[in-house]
C-alpha cells in the first residue's frame, strides 16, 4: 500500500482530528472497521468541548473513510495465515537450495512443535536475492560483488558525506538494507506474527517504534537531501485483522503522515517488492554497490 496523494502533507491539527475521533468514536466495532458519519463525529465533538474548521472536519471525515475501505480492499486479502505463508515459503526454499542462494533463512522465536523458519522473513530474503540477482545477469554484474543487501543487519545505520564526515545515524536495527547499513538507499522492518494468540504490549510497542523511526528518516533526509525508502512488511491474518485492526489504522496513518514509505501486506510481497526494487536499482542517481566497511 502506498499513500493516497490526496491526503498526504497534512497539518498536525489534521492528524490530531482524525487520531482523536478515532480514539473517541472507536476504530472497529463488532469485529468490522468503523465507518465514520458527519453527525456522529460533530455530536462526539461537542461532547468533548472541542471547536473544529468545518472544511477541514470534512476532509477528516473523507480520510478516516478512505482508511476503512484501504484496508477492507487490501489488507484484509492479503495477509496470509501460517498455513499460507509456510506453503509460500516452502516454494520458494526450494530455490534457495537448487541455485545456492546466499541470503540468511532466520528461524522463529517458537519453542517444540512451532520452531521452524521465519517465514515470511524467509520470503522477503529471497525474493530480495532473487530480483536483485536477475537485475546483475540483465546489466554485466556480480551478485555478492558489484550488487548485495543485508538480510540481517546487526548494527545501526548511518550516513556518510563524501568526505565520510558522519552526518546521521539511526537509534534501532532494522532487519534489512540495501546495499548496507552505510548510507543505504532503502531499509525495511518485518512484522510477522504467526502464532500470536493475543494482541500484546510487544505488537503495539514495535507500532509506535516505526513511527519513530519514521521521524528519525525524515530528519535525515532533510537535513542531508537523501530519499532514503522506508519500507515496513505485516503478516499474519489472524494477529493484524482479527485481533489487530485498531493498529492496522495507525499503520495506514503513519503512512500517511510520510513516516514510511510503503507498507506491504502479506502476499502482496510477492509481486510488489520485486517492482520496488527495480525501480530502486533502476535509478540512474543510485549505484548500489557492495560496502566493503
Amino acid at each position: 500500500m502506498k499513500a493516497n496523494s490526496s491526503f498526504e502533507n497534512r497539518s498536525s491539527s489534521f492528524w490530531a482530528y482524525a487520531k482523536l475521533i478515532s480514539e473517541k468514536i472507536g476504530y472497529s466495532k463488532g469485529g468490522q472497521l468503523r465507518t465514520y458519519s458527519s453527525k456522529q463525529v460533530l455530536k462526539k465533538l461537542e461532547e468533548l468541548e472541542i471547536a473544529y474548521n468545518l472544511n477541514e472536519l470534512v476532509e477528516v471525515l473523507d480520510y478516516l473513510n478512505y482508511r476503512t475501505y484501504a484496508l477492507e480492499k487490501l489488507a484484509k486479502n492479503t495477509l496470509m495465515t501460517v498455513e499460507e505463508a509456510r506453503k509460500e515459503f516452502k516454494q520458494l526454499h526450494l530455490i534457495h537450495k537448487q541455485e545456492g542462494y546466499l541470503c540468511s533463512l532466520p528461524l522463529n522465536k517458537q519453542k517444540n512443535e512451532k520452531k521452524d523458519f521465519a517465514y515470511f522473513t524467509g520470503i522477503i530474503n529471497i525474493l530480495t536475492e532473487r530480483t536483485l540477482r536477475r537485475y546483475a545477469n540483465k546489466n554485466g554484474l556480480i551478485y555478492g560483488t558489484d550488487l548485495i543487501f543485508d538480510d540481517n543487519p546487526m548494527r545501526l545505520t548511518y550516513f556518510t558525506s563524501d568526505t565520510n564526515k558522519l552526518e546521521g545515524i539511526m537509534s534501532r536495527r532494522f532487519d534489512g538494507a540495501l546495499p548496507s547499513t552505510v548510507n543505504p538507499v532503502a531499509i525495511w522492518e518485518i512484522k510477522e506474527y504467526y502464532y500470536t494468540t493475543t494482541f500484546g504490549s510487544r505488537i503495539a510497542d514495535g507500532v509506535y517504534e516505526t513511527q519513530l523511526d519514521g521521524f528519525e528518516i525524515n530528519t535525515i533526509s532533510r537535513e542531508t537531501s537523501r530519499d532514503v525508502k522506508h519500507i515496513y512488511f505485516i503478516d499474519d491474518y489472524n494477529t493484524w485483522w482479527n485481533m489487530g485492526k485498531s493498529y492496522l489504522c495507525r499503520i495506514v496513518d503513519m503512512l500517511h503522515m510520510g513516516l514510511v514509505d510503503e507498507v506491504i501486506f502479506g502476499n502482496e510481497v510477492f509481486d510488489r517488492w520485486p517492482i520496488l526494487l527495480e525501480r530502486l536499482l533502476e535509478n540512474e542517481d543510485i549505484q548500489i554497490k557492495l560496502d566493503l566497511f
